[in-house]
């Protein structure tokens, strides 16, 4: 079992709900990137998920892109990336999920990517525009190197799909909460109940929710079906909305508290 898998499946045996943050490579800037994932450790977070900026992508939604176009202008790339994740996870112990598009990935080299990721201390890969049926040919070199490829399901996918795709899905299976880019505007919870009941009848695997969670009620309610949410846009709007970094980093802090809080069981109430 791959080292993803036994952190997500050891989350839910323990019965706790897991918090995924996206956070933008370099974004706002590498060092406030590195304090932006030390503040998802400080909120509990075994996992993140670090955004690889790409010039044309296809799921993300405006806050993100404008994330990703700020970290290439400040000269970020792939090697880069993968670079600054490594200090992150080393000071951190977090997982990072890294989220790439394929032709970067194809331009590194497929298992030299693997590689250069399994040693910057990535725990799962995600590729949003490879489809399923065509993955096989990323999805070897990677778990050679020890690492899932990210399955996504999404409310447009059909039930016999679906199933499919779950049963190859390994680490942790992606939940895509609405049929659009990330961050926009629809209640992340009105499919997640139908979502994870396709997806538990074809695997025992952790399935998370992420796509439009934007607040610590919506989170609330997708993880009574889920068994973690998946947070973005919203972490970037804080930061573009931030008078300064510092600010920015310290409301994603104060912010991913109040989601951890709103997931987390309530304490047991003491008897005398």
């Amino acid at each position: 079992m791959m080292q993803l898998e036994r952190t997500t499946r050891a989350e839910r045996d323990a019965g706790r709900k897991a918090l995924v943050p996206f956070f933008t490579a370099g974004y706002p800037s590498e060092d406030a990137f590195l304090d932006l994932v030390r503040a998802a450790a400080d909120a509990g977070c075994r996992t993140v998920e670090v955004g690889i900026p790409f010039s044309d992508p296809v799921a993300d939604g405006p806050l993100i892109q404008a994330s990703s176009l700020a970290a290439l202008r400040a000269g970020m790339t792939l090697r880069r990336a993968l670079a600054l994740t490594a200090r992150a996870t080393a000071a951190t112990g977090v997982g990072a999920v890294v989220m790439s598009y394929v032709n970067p990935v194809l331009r590194f080299g497929v298992a030299e990517f693997a590689a250069a990721a399994r040693d910057a201390g990535v725990v799962g890969v995600i590729l949003p525009d490879v489809p399923h049926e065509e993955a096989a040919p990323l999805r070897g070199p990677l778990a050679a190197a020890g690492l899932p490829l990210i399955e996504l399901v999404a409310p447009t996918t059909g039930r016999d799909r679906a199933a499919r795709i779950a049963a190859d899905a390994r680490g942790f299976l992606y939940l895509v909460a609405l049929a659009g880019v990330t961050g926009a505007a629809a209640d992340p919870a009105a499919h997640a109940a139908e979502l994870v009941d396709r997806a538990r009848a074809a695997t025992d695997l952790p399935c998370y929710v992420g796509f439009g969670v934007s607040d610590p009620e919506g989170a609330r309610r997708v993880v009574r079906d889920a068994d973690g949410v998946i947070v973005g846009s919203a972490l970037v709007r804080l930061l573009l909305a931030a008078p300064h970094q510092m600010a920015g980093v310290q409301d994603v802090a104060a912010f991913l508290q109040s989601l951890r809080a709103a997931i987390s069981p309530p304490a047991p109430e003491v008897t005398s």
